[in-house]
């Protein structure tokens, strides 16, 4: 399948938000403010999905499948619309996989960009149309108020330029539930990325969010396997048995490779209620035959601490020992 890279973004241009996961209405009006604000600064113009307060069930805080459903095709037939934006993850976004227009978006190539459930989705539109996607902030990220600046510098380095990207470590982040006080900040100086297997290839990017990527194994909504980086993170769910479950996660997905070249695996900094250092991730890394020959990087800035860099999912990724470069074009 041919590879389609969406337009890049220019002032004036408009962004939807839209909540094909969980609902805007989890979004307090501060954040709501500062991303709006946030988005404008850049020279954007913002509109939201009709549907995006719906919910059905507060079991499941999100609208029903139907408006989710008509946000997102709303979103890529609309032709002022040049990117659409999350407005946070949650648990069901592949609820929705079997019922998107994939000929619609095909038609209608344009920037699609979030995190963590957002992988399913993001996953299933790469391999069914060709379609670069991107792995980084929400539009509820950008209502961040302090700690944000590393992650708007990818942003527009990803979105608004076409030089090609070298990834730096940020200088500090951090974890914390930012958005219930925006004040009292707690950051910590980033030790930075460690290689724990040297190496130089290139690939294509396929990643995300781990175990939400493992919900996509044996449907037709997982890309190729072959030649590819991995670029994985989890979250706090597992809390302290974060190693065994991210252990057992990434040996279900190299099971998938046995037939086709795994090149090499960058590892998003975990968050701190998972209590991972060098020697834990040496340890997974350690039982895993698929991955002695091949680069490994661990604590890169991407996942659900902050900040956090945007990559492209189906785009190229270049790994030459500890520098990372994304192909921007």
């Amino acid at each position: 399948m041919d590879r389609i890279v969406p337009d890049k973004l220019n002032v004036g241009d408009e962004i939807r938000i839209i909540a094909p996961s969980r609902s805007f209405n989890l979004l307090n009006q501060e954040t709501i403010d500062i991303a709006t604000n946030r988005l404008e600064e850049l020279g954007l113009k913002v509109s939201f999905g009709k549907n995006i307060r719906n919910e059905i069930d507060k079991n499941y805080c999100c609208a029903s499948i139907e408006d989710r459903i008509e946000d997102l095709h709303d979103a890529f037939r609309d032709k002022n619309v040049k990117a659409i934006l999350t407005v946070i993850g949650g648990f069901n976004v592949n609820q929705i996989l079997d019922y998107i227009d994939y000929e619609l978006i095909k038609n209608n190539p344009k920037i699609i960009c979030g995190f963590s459930d957002i992988t399913a989705l993001l996953t299933a539109i790469t391999a069914k149309t060709g379609l670069v996607t991107y792995y980084g902030p929400h539009y509820s990220s950008f209502g961040m108020k302090k700690g944000f600046e590393y992650t708007l510098d990818y942003f527009k380095k990803i979105f608004m330029s076409n030089d090609d990207i070298i990834i730096a470590n940020s200088e500090y982040w951090s974890d914390e539930a930012w958005f219930m006080n925006q004040e009292d900040r707690h950051f910590i100086k980033n030790d930075g990325m460690k290689v724990i297997n040297k190496g130089s290839v290139e690939g294509e990017i396929l990643g995300g969010n781990l175990c939400t990527l493992n919900l996509l194994q044996g449907t037709e909504y997982m890309p190729k396997l072959n030649n590819t980086v991995l670029l994985i993170e989890d979250d706090e769910m597992a809390g302290e048995e974060f190693l065994r479950e991210f252990d057992r996660n990434l040996q279900s997905l190299l099971h998938c490779y046995r037939n086709n070249k795994l090149n090499g695996i960058i590892i998003g900094r975990a968050q701190l209620s998972n209590k991972m250092d060098v020697d834990k991730w040496k340890s997974i890394i350690n039982t895993k035959r698929e991955l002695q020959n091949i680069p490994v990087i661990i604590n890169a800035d991407f996942g659900h601490t902050t900040p956090i860099f945007t990559f492209p999912i189906g785009g190229n990724i270049i790994i030459n020992n500890n520098e990372i470069i994304i192909k921007n074009k």
